[in-house]
């Protein structure tokens, strides 16, 4: 069985008088992709907020790689090894698409501020070792014949995947895909699809949120369903299509 990397233990959060996650438990082992779905208003954004540190759980711990991360900001769990995507495309449109993926890799420097400033061989070593990892990327993704243009100029499908590259640019060991694939035409969608499979099996740890009922059951070893912040099932895809609570308030009667 493979190790735990992600647990939500016990988490609750509430703002003011609304519970928006309550007593929520759940883990996500190594290498495996785990979908949450459910309604709108079911929690699902909450929770990855409160899982990347935007915000904090009124009750309960969450665990990376069996560290309790509670308290950590947002840039901490990055140099953890915590990549995200949003559902809108957060990227720079004022800058290039390669320099937007090198933003995410410059967390990962080691050459301090005196090396960038002195223009020393270390970060002169250093900035070339992340343009080329950077181009590598952006060839995983498909993107390395726009490196040089700009980012603004981009359509949806590929703003999508510039947001994963630059995600992918952080070494991530969990990434976390908020509607990845929202607005995606079919054929954009299915490449989204093989390029998470290929993620997972290069060793990385994948949380997604996703509406798209296709590709969640095609691509997730296992999903969570939530329900006005509560968890109403988990188990593989095969569970989920047969749980009469979840075919209720959520799928209907046509998967």
């Amino acid at each position: 069985m493979a190790d735990v990397f992600l647990s939500v233990d016990e988490v609750s959060k509430s703002f003011g008088g609304l519970t928006a996650i309550s007593n929520l438990s759940f883990q996500v082992p190594e290498r495996s992709i785990k979908a949450v779905i459910g309604p709108n208003g079911a929690g699902k954004s909450t929770l990855f907020n409160l899982i990347t540190g935007i915000d904090s759980p009124s009750v309960g711990q969450i665990r990376l790689g069996g560290r309790v991360v509670n308290g950590l900001k947002s840039n901490r769990r990055a140099a953890m090894g915590m990549g995200r995507t949003f559902q809108t495309p957060q990227i720079f449109e004022g800058m290039s698409v390669l320099e937007n993926v090198q933003v995410g890799c410059h967390l990962r420097g080691r050459a301090g501020w005196l090396d960038a400033l002195l223009f020393t061989s270390r970060s002169r070593r250093e900035e070339r070792e992340m343009h080329d990892r950077c181009l590598e990327i952006l060839e995983k993704v498909g993107l390395s014949d726009k490196a040089n243009e700009g980012a603004g100029d981009l359509a949806c499908g590929e703003l999508k995947l510039l947001e994963m590259a630059r995600a992918l640019a952080l070494s991530p060991q969990l990434l976390l895909l908020d509607e990845f694939a929202a607005g995606l035409t079919r054929n954009e969608a299915e490449h989204m699809m093989k390029l998470v499979r290929e993620i997972r099996d290069d060793g990385v740890t994948v949380l997604l949120v996703e509406h798209d009922m296709h590709l969640v059951m095609n691509l997730s070893d296992e999903i969570v369903v939530l329900n006005f912040g509560e968890k109403i099932a988990e188990g593989t895809p095969e569970d989920i299509q047969r749980n009469e609570r979840v075919i209720e308030v959520y799928l209907g009667t046509e998967v």
